[in-house]
């Protein structure tokens, strides 16, 4: 047997008599508004992230003094040449890429993890040779470590006492290129994290 269901206000009042009398019953509210952090960097837009990750390149060419000459791929190729150690322009491909950090769950805190360092064979090249530079301080780029997570850096928020926050930047990396290095196609993976307490 079916037994309908009632429905009670969580109060009630009621008032009877040849006077004009009024009531009230007082109804609660709840607006529940979940966080969100939505972090890009390269291609994705906003609101439907998504593309291709972002590949970062440099090349390195050799110029030899004396002549400014840059060598030509080969053997026995006559150059003129001071005697000096050859010098390397550094040619970047794809590094400027744009960056948005969206949120409204409070503070956020930008990372970068080394996921993979940057190897040819068995040779390698410190990942931290990889320097950000952000068109904006207030969506700031942290640095890039050897190996594991570095340190993090806050996002300034724009509203709402640093709850919410609508940030978009353009980051530059370069390769500082301190040291000589051997010959080869060097790869390497960094994962940028924003998370919030």
């Amino acid at each position: 047997m079916a037994i309908p269901a009632v429905a009670w206000a969580a109060q009630s009042t009621s008032g009877t008599g040849a006077l004009t009398r009024t009531t009230s019953v007082n109804l609660d509210f709840t607006i529940s508004i979940d966080k969100f952090i939505f972090f890009r960097i390269g291609d994705g837009v906003w609101p439907t992230p998504g593309g291709t990750t972002s590949a970062v390149g440099f090349t390195l060419t050799p110029s030899i003094p004396g002549g400014g000459t840059t060598p030509v791929a080969g053997n026995n190729t006559a150059v003129n040449w001071s005697g000096g150690a050859p010098g390397f322009a550094v040619t970047p491909s794809n590094n400027v890429l744009p960056v948005e950090v969206r949120s409204n769950a409070g503070q956020i805190s930008l990372r970068a993890t080394v996921s993979t360092p940057l190897t040819s064979g068995a040779n390698t090249i410190p990942m931290s040779e990889i320097t950000v530079a952000t068109s904006d301080a207030n969506l700031p780029a942290p640095l890039i470590p050897n190996t594991g997570t570095g340190t993090g850096v806050n996002v300034i928020g724009t509203s709402f006492s640093n709850l919410v926050t609508l940030r978009t930047a353009n980051w530059t990396f370069s390769y500082a290129n301190s040291a000589s290095r051997p010959a080869g196609t060097y790869s390497g993976v960094v994962t940028f994290t924003a998370s919030t307490p």
